[in-house]
C-alpha cells in the first residue's frame, strides 16, 4: 500500500462521518498492562461481552499483534451528546468495519479495525446464554479491551484528547485500523 492508498481510506473515513483519520506508525501506539483495570474494574459490561475482557487479547499480546504491522489509521470521532446526533457514533463505528472490509478486499488481508466502547451490535450479548457471537463478521474490541492506552496513543500522534469533567461534554473516541 502507498502513502496516497491510505491517504484515500482517511479520506472515505472522513467523509463517512469521523471526525479526523490519521495515519500512524505502529510504534507510537501504546499498550499498558493497567488499562484493562478500567474495565475490570468500572465497567458493567466487563466479563459480559465477547468484546470485553477477559474475552479480548491480553496488553502483551495486543502489543506482538501491533508490532507485526507496519502502518495503521487512528481515527476520531467527536460524539457530542444531543438527540440530533443520535446514532451517528454506531455508524461510524459500522463504516469502520467496512472499511476493514474493503481494504480486505483490495489486497490489504491484514487490515484489522479495533473499535471503541463497548459491542452494541445486540441488546443482550450471546455470551450471556452461552452462545456464540451472531455477528463474527462485526463484531470488534475496542482499544482499551485490548490493552491500548488511548490517551497515551492519541496525544502520542498528535490527535486531540482530554478526560471528560462532565457528561454533557463533547466525547472524543478512537479506533485504530491496522492496515499492513
Amino acid at each position: 500500500m502507498n502513502e496516497s492508498d491510505l491517504q484515500k481510506f482517511c479520506r472515505r473515513a472522513v467523509e463517512g462521518g469521523v471526525t479526523q483519520a490519521k495515519q500512524v506508525h505502529p510504534s507510537g501506539i501504546v499498550t499498558a498492562p493497567w488499562v484493562r483495570l478500567k474495565c475490570q474494574f468500572g465497567c458493567p459490561n466487563y466479563g459480559k461481552n465477547y468484546c470485553c475482557p477477559p474475552d479480548t487479547p491480553k496488553p502483551e499480546e495486543t502489543r506482538a499483534v501491533i508490532d507485526s504491522y507496519r502502518r495503521a489509521i487512528l481515527f476520531r470521532i467527536e460524539v457530542p451528546q444531543t438527540p440530533e446526533t443520535e446514532g451517528h457514533y454506531e455508524r461510524c463505528l459500522q463504516m469502520l468495519t467496512d472499511l476493514e472490509g474493503e481494504l480486505f478486499k483490495a489486497g490489504y488481508y491484514k487490515a484489522f479495525v479495533i473499535l471503541a466502547g463497548a459491542c452494541h451490535l445486540c441488546t443482550k450479548c450471546a455470551k450471556l446464554d452461552g452462545t456464540p457471537c451472531n455477528f463474527l463478521d462485526r463484531a470488534r474490541p475496542s482499544m482499551g479491551a485490548c490493552g491500548i492506552d488511548v490517551y497515551q496513543t492519541a496525544s502520542n500522534n498528535g490527535l486531540e484528547i482530554e478526560t471528560l469533567r462532565e457528561k454533557s461534554e463533547v466525547n472524543n473516541r478512537y479506533c485504530l485500523m491496522l492496515v499492513d
